[in-house]
């Protein structure tokens, strides 16, 4: 969903109110019911729209006239969910996918192409680090891994003439650092490229980074901005900032003529919002990666109490990562908000309101402990999911990379005993009882 000046292609421009606040966009943005109308987000569930002449249709196709043509492009219920999100980030436009892994793979593939290469902070998660390593690389877009302690002349020296753009999470998943956002958007923007952040765990209401200097925003929506485990999404989002022209030469895709759209050229048709129009037009038109009416319903319930439910969790996890700090079956705790975290300062910066509900704590018993412990939890479950109102937890070395022995862990970045624990809605002295009762039955 476009806001701004930019006319939209395909978009019906959404109603707005002069609205400001964080708390209030989570509820209000994106949609404002008139006389009669629905005061609930309304589903339009429908593949098609009808029109009255051929020459109406037509001018939807060639980006001419606003309207919805077909659902896997465009939905309303989709755009005023996309326009909420964008509201809350401060962007230009905004557009649902079906999948935090879409949403990813789209901001990459909307300015790359084969021959490209992108340059990401090694600490991101491991499914996008298999998208960007793995699958984009079977594209023949190369990417280059750095850490994200490298000095500025590490992180330059990975740069290269057919570079597009460079990536990194607000908050790591699993390792929940906290990203340096002014230290890389001016790394990025020097070799004239975007920086493009994935703001899941964060969410927009404890960090905006579009205000630090970011291009380009991305969320896995299942996450946070869901908040229930109900329904699985993506979203891109474009400050419109990033001046495109300025490189045309780097990025055709946008400042070239566009023949599948008879000739029209993005940055000049459109403006700052070239590239998300080209997101919608030529991505979602070609892939189809699209999220439906019915969960973009869901993730609007989500939306509504985002504000609310990330400070609980922020709180509550704060309250867990200090009673785990001094358990003395506790080897280490990663949590930012800790006074004591090495990511602390970085934290008060970016996220001074709070960083999620998201920690890693290492226990030192040895794997064996660590299964004991996990498996007399009663409260907290055992699960792949992260960040939503449901306190969970995640063993790597026995779960997602239990293929790989304890040396091969290390070289991957993850510590043997690192247990990933998401701390949810339920009442924080229950979630440490639990703990508490779980560590005293793994040590019998």
């Amino acid at each position: 969903m476009l806001e701004g000046n930019s006319k939209p292609p395909i978009f019906v421009r959404i109603k707005r109110t002069g609205m400001s606040k964080i708390d209030t966009l989570c509820v209000h943005a994106g949609y404002a019911p008139g006389r009669g109308e629905p005061r609930q987000m309304p589903i339009v569930q429908s593949t098609t729209f009808k029109y009255e002449t051929s020459d109406q249709m037509g001018r939807l196709f060639d980006l001419e006239d606003a309207g919805y043509f077909y659902t896997r492009l465009a939905n309303p219920t989709c755009d005023m969910v996309a326009a909420r999100i964008n509201a809350l980030e401060g962007g230009v436009g905004a557009i649902l996918t079906s999948s935090g892994q879409a949403a990813n793979l789209f901001a990459c593939l909307n300015i790359c192409k084969a021959g490209d290469h992108i340059v990401s902070l090694n600490n991101i998660y491991g499914g996008t680090f298999n998208l960007l390593g793995v699958s984009l690389r079977q594209m023949g877009i190369d990417v280059t891994f750095v850490d994200h302690k490298a000095t500025d002349e590490e992180v330059n020296a990975c740069f290269r003439p057919e570079t597009k753009l460079l990536f990194g999470e607000t908050l790591s998943n699993p390792g929940v650092e906290v990203l340096d956002i002014e230290r890389f958007a001016k790394i990025a923007h020097a070799h004239g490229v975007p920086l493009v952040i994935d703001n899941t765990f964060a969410t927009p209401v404890h960090c905006r980074p579009f205000e630090w200097g970011a291009d380009i925003v991305t969320h896995s929506t299942t996450k946070y901005i869901d908040g229930h485990g109900a329904t699985v999404g993506g979203c891109v989002v474009d400050s419109g900032n990033f001046d495109w022209e300025a490189h045309a030469d780097k990025f055709p895709g946008l400042t070239t003529p566009d023949a599948s759209y008879h000739g029209l050229t993005y940055t000049k048709k459109f403006g700052r919002a070239a590239y998300i129009t080209k997101a919608t037009t030529h991505l979602m038109r070609d892939l189809g990666a699209m999220q439906s009416p019915q969960n973009a319903f869901y993730l609007n319930l989500g939306l509504q109490t985002l504000h609310l439910r990330i400070r609980r969790v922020s709180e509550s996890a704060l309250k867990v990562a200090t009673f785990l700090k001094n358990h003395p079956a506790v080897a280490w705790v990663r949590y930012p908000d800790l006074p004591d975290d090495p990511e602390h300062e970085k934290q008060l910066k970016y996220l001074p309101e709070g960083s999620c509900g998201v920690m890693c704590v290492g226990l030192k018993g040895g794997r064996e402990f660590d299964n004991r412990f996990m498996d007399a939890l009663k409260l907290i479950t055992i699960e792949t999911h992260v960040a939503d109102c449901y306190s969970c937890i995640l063993h790597p070395a026995s779960h997602t990379h239990r293929q790989l022995s304890d040396e091969q862990l290390r070289a991957a970045g993850i510590d043997p005993g690192l247990m990933r624990v998401s701390i949810g809605l339920e009442d924080p002295d229950d979630i440490i009882a639990d703990l508490a009762q779980a560590l005293e039955a793994a040590a019998k």
